[in-house]
């Protein structure tokens, strides 16, 4: 790609579009009306997965505007009382840093370690303290958007999602396992559970088995390399420009392996490409792909896997990906009746080892690790002497681009979805009252938590926005063989990385979330509450050692409470982590100050607090907003309480006030968030610089 048409598409960043050229049909095809028949999630005919290797949301994204990336207000805090984002690594501390390279998106990374014990240790129980020494250097390894043109205007263009994570916090098989089966075999049956890349061989079922006995039409496109048999390794091969990676994880599944040529699984799972008799021409890798939806034949599922050297697993370029993504989009713009009708989500199996800030949410594994209301039933991996005990998942964030006329615009998603929602998905759009269609093996917890995808689109208002995209030329391999790692040196003096600036449109979300505080003799309470439409994970930290980090699931409608004991001098420090940047900050010392409450008005995007005085004499707290930089005096008399009204109306329902008493050292509390109306707003404008 030329280096005009790199600086160019920086203006992407919050300017006006470029006049770029457009490959193939793409400019016809974003103009083209969504397919609006009914208004519904019916109007989508073709479904289509578009699964990458081995990124994590910050290493790709964590630069793009207006996602909760680099620029994030509220990071969780390390032991050591630290950001997250100040690893340590034995000898002191490693920020995200972007390699002296003149393009990351050429450079062929190292591939960081990503097993289940290195992935678990990292996590260290929710401490998120031990990237560095689990992961390596490159785990802290960053892009922006002159390094990934293509994938950051995509974002531009359609919709990213930014709390969207893998399945499991370990390597690609079972994640992949949850994107086709929902789970890894957690009960024990079937040859689970599995928490590596054994390719034993199951028997658990998958959803394209569903699919067919119900009449739904699905198909995997690949390659078959060398040949889509266990002697053939199913599709991997030493040659990365051939084959599916061994991506193709139906095919570790005896039913798939066993049935009959000629028979559907056979038929739509083990059949593919053929480019090694080609000349191994990479432009002939979609024939089948293109060849169907030229003729219309497309069917109603289908999942698309590449050949190692375009899956962008490292050391593999980025570039060689994007080139490969753009002729899966290529050939769809190609068709317009098709494109009309299509979504494609493009996603990664997991983080690869790469780091990302967010720590995921886990069901708590004991009574010192929180509470679900919830059952977690097959959510805890009970270990063996290879791999230790510890929840499954959900794993670190991954990107997830969904491109589709009901999803352009440059939109962001910011509710909690991982590779289950890929079949809950399946499940909204063709179930309807067919039970069969729901899939078994998801587990209570995992699909009370996270959403069904269908929030990311606007099937009752398509047709809304259109950004041009890069041309992907100069991304194809010219020298078809592997390559040498180019080891990342980190720099001397490390900073955070800058975010770009600005904000985008945001969803509307399901969350509504409560958290308050109060001292109670030795012990801190915090009491919890949903108010919304969708079960929440909420997860607290405490600067006290003695205190594991804890994990909190809240259905709709419910309540809990749990206490944290103070320290010997009778202090505690509490932060809250929720979706969307919902941010709680509970600080003080022994003697009590006053009790807060927050409560909301959704309708008038209002932000109530309600303060009580339970002293004998009058307090003044002082509260300041951050989005003002205004603070505002409260007088609570002996015995009394007080409110103060905050209209959000201005900020879109984001706000973010701190509130202190005179006369109580070291007493804080602090409410962040973004009030939810069930309507459209914009992503924070705090992280977006503006504030």
């Amino acid at each position: 790609m030329a280096e005009f048409d790199r600086r160019a598409f920086l203006q992407m960043a919050g300017l006006p579009a470029v006049a770029a050229a457009l490959p193939g049909n793409l400019g016809k095809a974003l103009a083209i009306p969504a397919n609006n028949r009914t208004g519904s999630i019916a109007d989508v005919e073709h479904v289509i997965f578009l699964m990458q290797e081995n990124r994590s949301f910050d290493h790709y994204f964590g630069t793009l505007r207006g996602v909760r990336g680099f620029a994030d207000p509220h990071p969780v805090k390390l032991p050591n009382g630290k950001s997250v984002w100040h690893q340590p690594d034995g000898e002191g501390e490693l920020l995200p840093f972007r390699p002296e390279v003149p393009d990351v998106g050429k450079t062929f990374l190292p591939d960081p370690p990503h097993g289940w014990k290195d992935g678990h240790a990292a996590w260290n129980g929710g401490r998120y303290d031990a990237y560095v020494p689990n992961k390596g250097v490159q785990t802290m390894t960053h892009h922006t958007r002159d390094d990934l043109p293509y994938q950051f205007a995509l974002a531009d263009a359609f919709t990213v999602c930014d709390n969207y994570h893998c399945s499991l916090l370990g390597p690609t098989d079972p994640n992949r396992y949850h994107m086709w089966t929902g789970w890894v075999g957690n009960d024990g049956k079937g040859g689970g559970p599995v928490v590596t890349n054994a390719e034993a061989g199951y028997d658990w079922s998958t959803y394209p088995e569903r699919l067919e006995r119900n009449g739904v039409s699905w198909k995997i496109y690949q390659d078959t390399g060398t040949g889509l048999t266990k002697a053939g390794s199913w599709g991997w091969t030493s040659d990365p420009f051939i084959g599916n990676y061994g991506d193709n994880s139906l095919l570790y599944f005896h039913q798939y392996q066993n049935a009959a040529a000629g028979s559907p699984l056979a038929d739509k799972a083990r059949t593919g490409t053929s480019i090694n008799a080609q000349g191994r021409d990479p432009e002939k890798l979609l024939a089948d792909f293109r060849a169907d939806v030229k003729a219309h034949r497309l069917p109603e599922v289908t999942w698309i896997v590449a050949p190692e050297a375009f899956t962008e697993h490292p050391n593999w370029t980025p570039d060689f990906g994007a080139w490969y993504v753009d002729q899966v989009i290529d050939i769809l713009a190609s068709e317009p009746e098709i494109w009309s009708k299509m979504a494609l989500f493009i996603t990664y199996d997991e983080e690869g080892g790469f780091f990302d800030h967010l720590v995921p949410p886990t069901p708590p594994q004991s009574s010192a690790q929180g509470k679900s209301t919830v059952s977690t039933v097959n959510e805890i991996f009970p270990g063996t002497t290879d791999n230790p005990a510890g929840p499954y998942g959900l794993g670190l964030r991954v990107p997830m681009v969904i491109v589709s006329p009901w999803t352009r615009g440059g939109w962001v998603n910011s509710q909690l979805f991982d590779h289950t929602s890929l079949i809950r998905f399946l499940e909204a759009r063709f179930a309807g009252k067919n039970k069969d269609l729901i899939e078994s093996n998801i587990t209570p917890w995992r699909r009370a938590v996270t959403g069904d995808l269908t929030s990311a689109f606007d099937f009752h208002h398509p047709n809304r926005g259109r950004v041009n995209l890069p041309e992907t030329d100069d991304f194809k391999p010219a020298d078809l063989t592997r390559q040498p790692d180019l080891v990342p040196v980190p720099p001397a003096d490390p900073a955070l990385p800058k975010q770009e600036h600005g904000v985008r449109p945001a969803r509307a979300l399901p969350y509504a979330l409560h958290a308050d505080g109060h001292l109670d003799d030795a012990t801190y309470v915090i009491n919890f509450r949903n108010s919304g439409d969708a079960t929440a994970v909420l997860q607290v930290w405490s600067t006290d050692p003695a205190h594991e980090p804890r994990s909190f699931t809240i259905q709709p409608g419910l309540r809990m409470s749990d206490a944290w004991t103070t320290g010997a001098d009778g202090t505690y420090d509490l932060e809250v982590h929720g979706p969307n940047g919902f941010y709680r900050h509970f600080a003080g010392g022994s003697k009590k100050a006053v009790e807060i409450s927050a409560d909301y008005t959704a309708s008038d995007l209002e932000l109530r607090l309600e303060a009580r005085n339970t002293g004998s004499s009058p307090v003044t707290i002082a509260i300041k907003d951050r989005y003002t930089a205004k603070t505002t005096s409260l007088r609570v008399g002996a015995s009394a309480r007080k409110t103060w009204d905050h209209a959000l109306g201005r900020t879109r329902g984001w706000y973010d006030v701190t509130l202190t008493v005179s006369g109580a050292t070291g007493f804080e509390i602090q409410y962040a968030g973004h009030l939810e109306n069930g309507k459209e707003s914009i992503t924070d404008p705090v992280m977006g610089g503006l504030v």
